[in-house]
């Protein structure tokens, strides 16, 4: 079980350096509109991809 999760935590950090790798200046621009967004678009945008995460892990563990 670890081991997942050191994979998972691993390829998290891969996607997530993919934008900045890739198109710096488009990231700067989006990290600049989401310090902009107001807090509850910001929560909104995490649940949504939180629920959207977990429902993909149970849909690829079963």
């Amino acid at each position: 079980m670890w081991n997942e999760i050191l994979v998972a935590g691993a390829l998290m950090l891969v996607l997530e350096g993919l934008l900045p790798f890739l198109n710096p200046k488009q990231f700067k621009q989006t990290m600049l509109k989401a310090a902009q967004m107001n807090e509850r678009e910001l929560r909104w945008g995490g649940l949504i991809s939180m629920v959207l995460g977990a429902f993909l892990v149970y849909l690829l563990k079963n």
